[in-house]
């Protein structure tokens, strides 16, 4: 069975395996004595891609699947408790291959970014949070946008316009935007010295004298809505339309990747679900510009 899907796999693959030749530090740990594993870290990349975007939350029937109808693209497929371990070790390295991705990206040098904060559930009856190993991180939250309180994560993501991640983090449901926000700049300095004058459009919680004083430094320009108060304040007729893209990207991870049917039980579990949806994400829109597709963000070419 192949499908428009194959040919993403492909170049991911190629990819991701250029990559290790280039940067074998990337890749997860293993002693160099011992037996070689059937499916190479660039397959598990793939691999795991693949069942972002087919919609897969679970790792037995996804296995199932891939066996019955992906053998022309691996031959060899781990079980279920194998396949989960390496997933969970190879954290880092799906992080360096989604922003090789992004850079190889023409959209990686855009001057407009978006940001905002998703929830992430984790949980929802009190017999299951007691006991969570995912417990002091997790915690509960609100979202405004939904009207619903829940208990889990967040993740704050820096997109373009295009919806293509630039910058991501998970932090507990209480966590300030704001200082997420700072935090992912202040990790990854080279972002914002690589584009002087950036703009970044975000909500009413992106507020505060001290907080656009940061970014000023930083050299980014911060649109927002007033917030009740305060006067008109400039770039307001651009606010809206552009606005609704981080919705939209957020909804492509909800509606179409399953962000918040990751399955999740450990720390380890949950970020590299979520990874796996970003990574998913990420090499759909690197693919598209690669082929010249109108629309940078369409997944439908690869969900079936």
């Amino acid at each position: 069975m192949k499908t428009e899907l194959d040919p993403l796999a492909i170049a991911l693959h190629v990819k991701t395996d250029d990559l290790l030749k280039d940067s074998p530090q990337l890749a997860p740990w293993r002693p160099a004595v011992g037996i070689a594993p059937q499916l190479s870290d660039a397959g598990l990349v793939t691999l795991a891609m693949m069942q972002a975007m087919l919609g897969f939350t679970s790792e037995a029937r996804w296995l199932r699947h891939a066996r019955a109808h992906l053998r022309h693209l691996f031959p060899y497929l781990p079980q279920q408790p194998g396949y989960n371990r390496r997933l969970r070790k190879a954290a880092e390295l799906i992080r360096g291959v989604t922003r090789t991705l992004a850079r190889d990206t023409t959209l990686w040098t855009d001057d407009v970014w978006v940001v905002d904060s998703t929830p992430v559930e984790c949980g929802r009856s009190r017999e299951t949070v007691k006991p969570s190993d995912l417990a002091g991180w997790a915690q509960y939250g609100y979202c405004a946008s939904h009207s619903r309180y829940f208990w889990g994560l967040r993740l704050h993501l820096v997109c373009t316009l295009h919806g293509l991640p630039v910058a991501f983090a998970l932090t507990g449901a209480k966590a300030d935007e704001r200082e997420a926000l700072l935090g992912l700049l202040a990790v990854e300095p080279q972002l914002t010295a690589e584009r002087p004058g950036q703009t970044l459009i975000g909500d009413k919680n992106y507020f505060g004298r001290e907080f656009e004083q940061q970014l000023a430094e930083l050299d980014v320009r911060l649109l927002r809505p007033a917030r009740k108060g305060e006067a008109e304040r400039a770039g307001s007729q651009l606010f809206k339309p552009l606005r609704q893209v981080i919705e939209s990207v957020n909804e492509n991870f909800k509606g179409q990747l399953d962000l918040e049917r990751h399955r999740g039980r450990t720390p380890a579990g949950v970020a590299v679900r979520v990874l796996q949806r970003i990574l998913a994400l990420t090499a759909a829109i690197w693919h598209n510009d690669y082929t010249g597709q109108p629309i940078m963000r369409a997944l439908t070419a690869y969900d079936h």
